[in-house]
């Protein structure tokens, strides 16, 4: 064994040069995120006059004041994109999972007739009229927290992603065992489908909670007050009101265009992207802490 030991080792030299390399690529894919937030502090005069630059002449925080006064209460509408997209994602991976897992049984009778179900709706959509009016005459959804959630809570593609794992991961055999020792469908499919499925469910999760975190859709056709809007919808409507505040200007004479014409606007942009990306962004370390755990607890031991 150690005459071949050599085979899948690299020299210190060459695991320095490929360290040296992973860190200045690391570097550069935060130097977009790096610009964004130096812009988002940039007085709005530096930024029409000099662009966009990572040593800006003068800072400000007007478009952080512009965005926390405009949204009202940014806690708020923080509060309700955390919970939707935690208590959407959990919600979504279980329904889906709970969905997937049969069809990947030979066992299940009825697989093919199921699998049909979530094929047609990928290849035919009902539209947005019979789909509004589902969601609010028929679920009753309009001006609730669960307009919110309950449309995005099952995926067709994501549902064959899992059907596909555990029907390529989990062996029969495994489930077999576990019969003879008297487990039954859900002790199985809880104790031992769930904790060898983490790498494919942390995947599904964090594309689900992507997704809740990023609609502004939602809130747009579902809400017609600002009880239960997100983080993104409210940021969208800062947007449209600066811009047009801004076009306002150019009309407007006297003291009213000098005061149109110093709101930020370009700055304003930027903020909403920091305020937006921060949670999202920390979620990742979470789902990759996963991922690596995972890798190991698909395998088999014979």
């Amino acid at each position: 064994m150690k005459k071949y030991s050599h085979i899948n080792s690299i020299s210190s030299g060459w695991n320095i040069f490929l360290n040296i390399i992973t860190g200045l690529y690391a570097m550069l894919c935060t130097l977009p995120f790096l610009l964004v937030f130096i812009v988002s502090i940039t007085d709005e005069k530096t930024i029409l006059n000099k662009g966009f630059s990572f040593y800006p002449e003068s800072l400000s925080l007007d478009a952080y004041r512009s965005v926390i006064q405009s949204t009202g209460s940014i806690l708020r509408v923080y509060g309700i994109s955390i919970l939707v997209t935690v208590l959407g994602t959990i919600l979504s991976v279980i329904i889906m999972a709970m969905y997937a897992y049969p069809l990947s049984r030979s066992s299940f009778k009825y697989r093919n007739k199921f699998t049909f179900f979530i094929f047609l709706p990928m290849l035919f959509g009902g539209g947005l009229v019979p789909w509004y009016v589902v969601c609010t005459q028929v679920l009753h959804l309009k001006n609730t927290m669960w307009a919110l959630i309950i449309p995005y809570l099952f995926n067709s593609f994501y549902v064959i992603i899992m059907r596909t794992f555990f029907k390529t991961t989990i062996q029969e055999s495994i489930i077999e065992s576990a019969k003879l020792d008297g487990a039954g469908e859900i002790k199985i499919f809880t104790t031992i489908v769930l904790p060898l499925s983490t790498p494919v469910l942390a995947s599904v999760a964090l594309f689900v909670s992507i997704n809740y975190w990023n609609d502004w859709w939602l809130s747009t056709i579902l809400q017609n007050d600002n009880k239960w809007i997100n983080l993104q919808y409210a940021m969208y409507r800062v947007l449209v009101n600066a811009t047009y505040l801004a076009q306002l200007g150019g009309s407007a004479g006297g003291n009213t265009q000098a005061e149109l014409a110093r709101m930020p606007t370009e700055t304003i942009r930027m903020a909403m992207c920091v305020f937006a990306m921060g949670p999202i962004v920390l979620a990742y370390p979470f789902f990759q802490r996963y991922f690596i755990s995972g890798l190991t607890l698909g395998a088999i031991k014979g």
